[in-house]
């Protein structure tokens, strides 16, 4: 609302040398948009000039001024955290990164987490810390996001505390959650300081998949989708799923690039199952080179494993997945489970993380295929191939419980809740086919019953896993099974533990000693063969629970399928 008119001209209009009707702002100073002031001490008359020029002069002259104000605020203008009065929120807060903090969650990144994430470069990132966590809120940002998901990691201390000291206490663990969400707050803060969106980087695109990874951690999975699908926009933006977008780059950045989309490509499938999502990456550019760095080699074979195992996976099978689309066959789901079942070699050329990483994903893949497979009405008790049979989760429960014997209990946690995650999906479906089908222990190695035993002794042993799924699978099978059940006081298959400091859920507030719950040992019974009322609840992806009739068998066509036990390169162990 324009103010009481004044007596004299406005600055511009005087300036103009035009009549001025008194108001702020002035009629004139409103059609010229110009800012409307009565700053200035009424001079003598002078001969009059080009009114278009002397407004030209005037914008000009107020847009020098607004820039010079907001100058700290702008993405293209250089910075200093410390000595911009004008900008709080550029500034770091030095008691919530410590350089401590920064090696030892480094150090830690490279020794644990590098082989199924190896998107940084090491000297890279050490000479950004040195060089430029002080001058950049983008390389800021970066530092601290990964030190927040390294303080939610297994066998990661809190800064001042040594590494292998064992504990018995939720202190440790909720300090390192408290910082972790410390750390998380500061990257969001900062972050609203810079267009990160409109002129995204590589880092911007690290920052946001790091920020998803640790929400994942946290169980806050409305924020982790949302930051994953942040990463993956931004991906797009930066021209990432474009081959031409690599040439002509630095070696080094072209090389994590690519990996990058890898690791979003992986990670955006995964989730999707997980979460019943949509895709927003596809296959489009080249593979990694294992022979683009030889230290890393070994890591890319490993990762290319991966990468082998999530690419059937595209948007027809997620249409299928969640409901939005029923076009498939049983030709179709049998040849996909084929190419999971041929996408990794007899021997894996891998590290020992990403070996577990590797084989469980495997495992829980072919469950996904099967899921979706009954969830259609395709599978038959009689058919040739074991894929479409209704014991074949069975199968999947032996195959993997044999490759994660072979592993060490770091290589499995170091993975945290996302591979726990899978093993209790797993065993969920075991449950269900164990409740409902019709079994002949005879034709297993060893009973269905003890696989589950291993799934509960397993789960438990593994950090999170007893304080978060645990309890819900031992109700599971207390629901399904109601007379198999009993808790026994001790896990029955125990694995080579090398990590030392206990790391129960953030959502628990037990004491350490307390989080495990009292494993299950499960009680063989007798399954009856001639029930004609046998009846599974709905195991579909996403399913209701109701009862789905396991009758009349359907006629599937017969696909030899060998399935290779996994044999763990020597090299390491």
């Amino acid at each position: 609302m324009a103010s009481l008119p004044h007596k004299r001209a406005c600055d511009a209009c005087h300036r103009r040398k035009v009549r001025c009707s008194g108001g702020q702002p002035c009629a004139n100073c409103s059609q010229a948009t110009l800012t409307c002031t009565y700053h200035a001490v009424p001079q003598k008359k002078g001969p009059k000039g080009s009114r278009a020029k002397v407004i030209s002069e005037l914008r000009e002259t107020q847009r020098q001024t607004n820039r010079h104000k907001i100058r700290s605020y702008s993405p293209d203008s250089s910075f200093d955290f410390n000595t911009s009065p004008l900008s709080p929120m550029r500034r770091r807060n030095p008691d919530v990164l410590s350089q401590q903090m920064i090696d030892g969650c480094i150090d830690f990144f490279f020794r644990h987490m590098y082989p199924t994430m190896p998107i940084l470069h090491k000297g890279r990132l050490q000479e950004k810390v040195a060089r430029e966590i002080d001058q950049s809120i983008e390389a800021y940002c970066l530092v601290t996001s990964i030190c927040a998901f390294m303080m939610i990691q297994p066998g990661m201390s809190l800064p001042g505390r040594p590494l292998g000291v064992r504990t018995n206490s939720d202190d440790l663990v909720s300090g390192k959650f408290t910082t972790a969400s410390s750390l998380l707050e500061e990257v969001l803060r900062l972050r609203k300081a810079i267009d990160y969106i409109e002129n995204p980087t590589l880092e911007s695109v690290q920052t946001s998949l790091f920020l998803f990874a640790c929400y994942f951690g946290l169980d806050k999975h409305n924020k982790a989708w949302y930051h994953l699908r942040e990463a993956t926009t931004l991906a797009q933006i930066v021209g990432m799923q474009e081959e031409p977008s690599y040439m002509g780059t630095d070696r080094v950045e072209s090389m994590m690039k690519r990996r990058l989309y890898w690791l979003l490509f992986i990670t955006e499938r995964a989730y999707a199952l997980q979460r019943h999502h949509p895709l927003t990456l596809h296959a489009t550019i080249e593979l990694p080179n294992p022979d683009e760095d030889r230290e890393d080699r070994q890591i890319i074979n490993g990762f290319l494993h991966m990468i082998n195992l999530f690419r059937p996976f595209d948007d027809t099978f997620i249409g299928l997945w969640n409901k939005a689309r029923n076009d498939c066959s049983t030709a179709w789901l049998a040849q996909l489970q084929q190419q999971l079942s041929d996408a990794l070699p007899p021997k894996l050329n891998s590290t020992p993380t990403q070996a577990a990483d590797i084989v469980t994903s495997q495992q829980w893949l072919r469950t996904m295929v099967w899921q979706l497979s009954i969830a259609n009405g395709y599978l038959s008790s009689t058919s040739a191939d074991s894929s479409m049979t209704f014991k074949y989760p069975i199968e999947i429960a032996k195959d993997l419980m044999a490759d994660v014997r072979l592993l060490p209990q770091h290589a499995l946690e170091v993975h945290g809740i996302g591979l726990i995650e899978k093993l209790f999906d797993v065993a969920c479906t075991v449950t269900d086919v164990i409740a409902c089908v019709p079994l002949d222990s005879s034709i297993f190695e060893i009973g269905p019953l003890e696989y589950l035993n291993q799934f509960l002794s397993l789960i438990s042993n593994l950090r999170g896993g007893g304080s978060r799924f645990l309890p819900l699978l031992r109700e599971k099978i207390s629901e399904n099974l109601p007379s198999m059940a009993t808790p026994i006081p001790k896990a029955v298959m125990p694995i080579k533990d090398e990590y030392v400091d206990e790391m129960p859920s953030p959502l628990s507030t037990k004491p350490a000693h307390l989080v495990h719950p009292s494993p299950l040992v499960i009680r063989t019974a007798t399954l009856s063969l001639s029930d004609p009322n046998l009846v599974c609840s709905d195991m579909s992806p996403g399913g209701s629970g109701a009862p789905t009739p396991l009758g009349t068998p359907t006629v599937v066509a017969a696909i030899p399928r060998s399935v290779p036990r996994i044999q763990f390169d020597g090299r390491y162990g």
